[in-house]
């Protein structure tokens, strides 16, 4: 009984906007904990395109720590037939992550996998090309990287992005989102060194993030350039 009160009154932001302050706010706690060296360190706020971009652009202004901002770009892998499922995740140098459990139960052969990573990577080529200012490749080494999205559901893209960080050598990887259910905070616990959240509802009630928005709006590509062009964004 307590459990489906707890649900049924489950937080819900109001938009991105207030998620992101609601984060931010979480974040600036939780960093604390890392013993962050204010003068001498600075943190990269990398943010994933779309919904992310607006939710990193004011988290990276409102923590009290020097950070940078950019933007890294990972695509969900989908399923036949339903681009709603995720079978996994890519990035543009084929660094991927696969749910085999969902690929085995909806039988989805190689051949297809080959060709939504082959489409998957040619829209990430387009995303690039749309958003960033030069093709320098991001440089995330000895960094402390907060990793930014508007919110997980399967976690595939984050958890994708975080392995593509780690094999450039970071000095740490924190995840920071405002929602994400119980099941996929503990999946990406084990991907980086601090999982940061605004709620994290039951596994049993989590359907999609947009539940967890009173609006949740689809973000353009435009909104995105803007944010990136008002940061003027170096990959230095």
């Amino acid at each position: 009984m307590l459990d489906s009160l707890k649900n049924k009154f489950q937080l819900r932001f109001k938009n991105r906007v207030i998620a992101a302050k609601i984060l931010a706010g979480a974040l600036e706690d939780s960093l604390k904990k890392l013993r962050i060296d204010k003068k001498n360190d600075t943190l990269l706020v990398l943010t994933i395109p779309r919904g992310g971009v607006i939710v990193g652009d004011i988290v990276a202004t409102k923590l009290s720590y020097r950070s940078e901002f950019d933007i890294v770009i990972p695509r969900k892998l989908t399923a036949p037939h339903n681009q709603e499922i995720a079978i996994g995740a890519i990035m543009e140098d084929e660094t991927i992550f696969l749910n085999d459990e969902i690929i085995i139960e909806l039988e989805i052969d190689k051949d297809y996998i080959e060709k939504e990573k082959s489409r998957q990577i040619e829209e990430i080529k387009r995303r690039a090309s749309l958003y960033r200012k030069t093709k320098e490749s991001l440089n995330v080494t000895n960094k402390i990287v907060v990793l930014v999205d508007d919110g997980a559901a399967t976690g595939a893209t984050i958890i994708v992005t975080a392995r593509w960080i780690r094999k450039q050598n970071p000095k740490t990887i924190v995840i920071a989102i405002p929602v994400t259910s119980k099941d996929t905070f503990e999946a990406l616990k084990s991907e980086c060194d601090m999982v940061v959240t605004g709620t994290t509802p039951s596994s049993s009630v989590f359907k999609t993030v947009g539940q967890y928005y009173q609006e949740f709006k689809p973000v353009e590509d435009e909104q995105v350039i803007e944010v990136c062009r008002r940061r003027d964004m170096s990959s230095s």
